[in-house]
């Protein structure tokens, strides 16, 4: 076993290698696809098509080159806080490496809320008016958190399968949908018209604030890296499996966005569970309405699987930085049974807890769930900011060329450079339009003041534990 650098055993040397290619694939799927970024989407309306199609080419391209290079170059448990650290240093290392892992305490609840919005569906027609009930989706949220964080404290030879069967179950219901929404199309026409024109971007704040929406949803390729302590021939598996799974997510976002509004008009779209509703009205029409049920089950499992591969990919940037000494020793401990960074995933389940209930304070369902949205795409995209420049300084080093395995960004360091530039304006954009709030905020001071202050707070408490810890780490013998 490798040791720290105060002679005690390294907590990393630990971890079981139990992912191979197909696990990190299928984890890809879970983590990126999301049925609620398609309702959202369609809900914006047919311009939205080629909003995808601009946000592949400028973002979703250039930032999985970007993370293929560095995940081929640093293939290290820690993922984007060690590449980081590795250009700026600790204290920037910790900066992105604290704000990746904050924003999952903002980004679980939106995702649980989604998630449990669109398991009401498994009741068929009726599950409309049940996706909107509070009480439902605040209980179906937390049921679903705890058995994702039960089933990564077990460990990853448990809590695999559960990303393994979320990625197969959240690309099936958007398989189905596709073919619903063909034969509708066929047979009686779409609902939506479709023309060169209406599909163009629209350019009005409307347009420009959802863009960070549709820039998030092509996010989460990176997510896995954290983990490459724990997978098989990381060099070799990390690039095929984001390259395979990036090609998969793009064209499902574009046919399922068409799929949606062949079916429903986009004012009728709810942007939580619209794909349900769009697959309940197609299956009703087609007088096969068990297979709206199903898609509905299917996308429960796909929702619990994207839950737990977040929990197992974030809990290892903490684990990290606990062994570096920057966050509370408690971090890095490894449970002692199942091989796993058991008290970053609790810390991190208690904590997005108590940040559901808060979100529903004064706000409407969809007016909390745009703020917890807004906020989690801030925090997200910071770390994004260091990844992306992180790549470009890294790229100057005279050892990039020198291991075989790197799978490098093509064009050499001007290539480097073109990628990184159109990823971080992209990000960059991306922060700046999500702090406004929806037309439908209930109170629109009070969701700036979530929105900023709720930011502000969580990055100023990752400064004090880093300068608390720094001044720790000084005081302790070397």
């Amino acid at each position: 076993m490798s040791q720290s650098a105060n002679g005690s055993v390294d907590p990393r040397s630990q971890l079981r290698r139990e992912m191979g290619f197909w696990d990190v694939l299928f984890f890809n799927i879970a983590t990126v696809l999301g049925p609620r970024w398609v309702a959202a989407a369609a809900h914006n309306g047919t311009s939205s098509i080629s909003l995808w199609i601009l946000a592949a080419l400028l973002f979703f391209v250039p930032m999985a080159l970007v993370i293929n290079e560095l995940s081929s170059r640093f293939p290290e448990e820690g993922g984007l806080y060690v590449w980081s650290k590795e250009a700026f240093g600790d204290f920037h290392g910790f900066v992105a490496g604290w704000t990746y892992w904050v924003y999952t305490i903002f980004y679980f609840p939106g995702l649980l809320l989604a998630s449990t919005s669109m398991s009401a569906y498994v009741i068929g027609g009726k599950g409309a008016e049940l996706a909107q009930d509070r009480t439902y989706l605040l209980a179906g949220s937390m049921g679903l958190l705890f058995i994702a964080v039960m089933l990564n404290i077990i460990g990853l030879n448990v809590g695999k399968w559960l990303q393994n069967a979320g990625g197969v179950s959240t690309y099936l219901p958007l398989l189905i949908l596709v073919a619903i929404g063909g034969v509708i199309w066929l047979q009686h026409g779409s609902v939506t018209q479709f023309t060169l024109s209406n599909m163009m971007p629209t350019w009005n704040w409307d347009t420009v604030n959802f863009w960070s929406q549709i820039a998030f949803a092509f996010t989460g390729l990176e997510l896995v890296s954290a983990m490459s302590g724990e997978i098989r021939e990381p060099r070799r598996t990390l690039p095929r499996a984001a390259l395979t799974a990036a090609a998969l997510i793009a064209a499902m976002y574009i046919v399922g966005t068409l799929s949606v509004l062949a079916l429903v008009p986009a004012g009728d779209v709810d942007p939580k569970s619209g794909v349900f509703h769009a697959i309940t009205v197609g299956s009703v029409a087609l007088k096969i309405g068990f297979v709206g049920i199903l898609a509905a089950l299917l996308v429960t499992v796909g929702n619990a699987g994207g839950v737990g591969s977040t929990v197992a990919g974030i809990a290892r940037v903490p684990f990290v930085v606990g062994i570096d000494r920057y966050l509370p020793k408690a971090f890095g401990k490894i449970h002692p049974r199942w091989k796993t960074p058991y008290v970053s995933i609790i810390v991190q389940a208690v904590a997005s807890a108590l940040v559901l209930l808060l979100s529903q304070i004064n706000e409407t369902t969809r007016g909390a769930y745009q703020a917890v949205i807004d906020i989690t795409i801030i925090l997200y995209f910071i770390p994004f900011l260091y990844m992306f420049a992180a790549a470009i300084k890294l790229a100057g080093r005279p050892d990039r060329t020198a291991n075989p395995q790197a799978v490098l960004v093509p064009g050499g360091k001007a290539g480097v450079w073109i990628a990184c530039t159109l990823a971080f304006s992209v990000t960059l954009l991306s922060i700046i339009v999500s702090v406004f709030p929806p037309g439908d905020s209930s109170n629109r001071k009070l969701f700036l003041i979530k929105v900023i202050g709720t930011t502000v707070l969580a990055v100023a408490v990752g400064l004090i534990l880093y300068f608390w810890g720094a001044a720790k780490k000084r005081s302790e013998p070397s």
